[in-house]
């Protein structure tokens, strides 16, 4: 018994010197694909930062995508800074598309982009991204909404969607066209989910409409649109959390657990803060091997509320509707590989 004891002891400070050698991932606004073997890891940051891993838990830092900056950036946004927001990657008609956004915190000058490459991989000899440039765009006094935070889905009939929007009037869908790299024409548009705006707030305010970061998920008959409320990035302060809504088109409604439009404000709660984690949102959903997994990024109280990643497995209700355990906040720590 004793030395069955003295192991276990040895196992805890084993597993505590490497938890102070190794780096978990720190990435804002986190989305996923798997090429072949190898998921990859894109978020907000300098070019947009991405990672690669085998298993989800082990990440390899690769870099930036881009090089140097989207050609377009600084006429849309003034202030652009290097900072790429909240990148979208999906496969479709045999390449890959990244889309991206620009802005400046906390205003509308804003807009969204879009970049292709055969492959993910960057040891391939196919790798190049090809950028198309700018999608659609956001003007201050001219706009009441946000071009930024894009995710694009795929319908039913095969056509593409593209989400986008933060505070202001809240959640837009547009139409894309059969290269998923403009709009179609004639412009088809709908407001899929906002938070109250109250009368006689100045355009140029952003809050309090505390709503971004949409992402639709395709399951079981249903469009589920997770967004985040709150608002992030500030450290303690931050109020970040996961709402959903679903619908059965595309265009809407969603409609949350009490059948209230995410249009008029609705939204049933899936996720938010602890004493651990706080502001945590602005996720993404997928399914691997038959399993689905909620992306997303969390603050940690213990180290200076940096941000972290977190995969969390979502559960189905008996109302078909996702749930995760909170305590896979906890479970889920990640490590940045030198």
């Amino acid at each position: 018994m004793r030395k069955a004891v003295v192991l276990g002891v040895g196992a805890v400070a084993l597993a505590a010197a490497w938890m102070a050698q190794a780096s978990q991932v720190g990435v804002h606004d986190p989305v996923m694909a798997r090429d072949g073997s190898t998921y990859y890891l894109y978020s907000t940051g300098p070019g947009i930062t991405f990672y690669s891993s085998s298993d989800m838990l082990h990440w390899k830092p690769e870099g930036r995508v881009f090089a140097g900056e989207p050609t377009w950036a600084k006429r849309a946004a003034p202030t652009f800074n290097d900072h790429i927001w909240a990148p979208d990657i999906h496969q479709h008609n045999g390449r890959w598309l990244l889309y991206y956004s620009v802005s400046g915190f906390g205003k509308n000058t804003s807009g969204i982009g879009v970049t292709t490459n055969a492959t993910l991989d960057p040891r391939s000899p196919n790798y190049r991204w090809d950028d198309q440039g700018m999608m659609v765009q956001s003007v201050p006094g001219r706009d009441l909404w946000n071009a930024i935070d894009p995710n694009v889905v795929e319908d039913d009939k095969g056509e593409g969607w593209m989400s986008f929007g933060s505070f202001w009037g809240g959640i837009k869908l547009v139409k894309l066209d059969a290269s998923w790299t403009k709009l179609a024409e004639p412009q088809e548009w709908h407001t899929i989910a906002r938070r109250e705006r109250p009368a006689f707030t100045p355009d140029e305010d952003a809050a309090p409409a505390e709503i971004e970061g949409p992402f639709i998920f395709k399951k079981n008959g249903y469009y589920y649109l997770f967004v985040s409320w709150g608002l992030c990035c500030r450290g303690p302060k931050s109020t970040y959390h996961v709402v959903v809504g679903r619908a059965q088109d595309v265009k809407g409604p969603y409609l949350d657990r009490q059948g209230k439009d995410m249009a008029k404000g609705g939204g049933s709660l899936v996720v938010k803060g602890d004493k651990d984690w706080q502001g945590l949102g602005h996720n993404s959903a997928y399914t691997f091997d038959g399993k689905d997994y909620l992306v997303l990024h969390a603050y940690e109280t213990a180290d200076k509320y940096k941000q972290k990643l977190k995969v969390m497995d979502i559960r189905w209700d008996k109302d078909g509707w996702p749930t995760v355990d909170p305590k896979d906040l906890n479970k889920y720590v990640s490590e940045e590989l030198k």
